[in-house]
């Protein structure tokens, strides 16, 4: 009735095989494409800074956030799952500072806004294909070929029409 085990199995090379059989065989696209009919579910996953490698802690991360939308799919629900890029904050302007050598804001103004910012711009790029590997190796289905990107105007602008619309109905202080 069922084959036997192989007990010299050798789990890398299996997770290898099927993870070339999700990817030849669109999986992923295909999880998201027989669900079209079925009532949205959005999931917002804080999204990973590029311009680092990702490492054992975000095994966890990425199984326990990773949980919620298969859990809402096999439910029925629709459910898109956008990648994104933390692309802008301070360890992303410290990196770019130590790189260049510089210390502190002075030091930056003199060497001048637009070429630190546009050096910021290309470090969060560093890793992503490292991310994406790992992503793919820990079964983390996201549309990798459309992410977010928080440093994108568009991005940006939706960010500052969320808060305006908290500020104006009196939910943040207006000190």
């Amino acid at each position: 009735m069922y084959k036997k085990v192989d007990t010299n199995l050798n789990f890398v090379q299996r997770e290898k095989e099927v993870e070339k059989f999700w990817d030849d065989n669109n999986i992923f696209e295909k999880s998201i494409d027989s669900r079209k009919k079925g009532e949205s579910y959005v999931f917002y996953d804080g999204p990973p800074t590029a311009n680092g490698k990702p490492h054992i802690g975000h095994v966890l991360t990425r199984a326990i956030k990773d949980m919620i939308p298969r859990y809402r799919a096999m439910k029925g629900y629709q459910v898109p799952r956008k990648a994104g890029w933390d692309t802008h904050g301070l360890p992303v302007e410290l990196e770019v500072e130590k790189m260049l050598g510089l210390d502190g804001k002075e030091q930056i103004e003199e060497y001048g806004l637009e070429p630190f910012i546009k050096k910021c711009k290309e470090s969060v790029w560093k890793y992503k294909g490292m991310w994406e590997d790992f992503s793919g190796t820990v079964g983390f289905w996201a549309d990798m070929e459309n992410p977010y990107v928080t440093y994108d105007n568009n991005f940006i602008e939706s960010e500052w029409w969320a808060l305006k619309q908290i500020y104006d109905k009196g939910l943040l202080y207006k000190g």
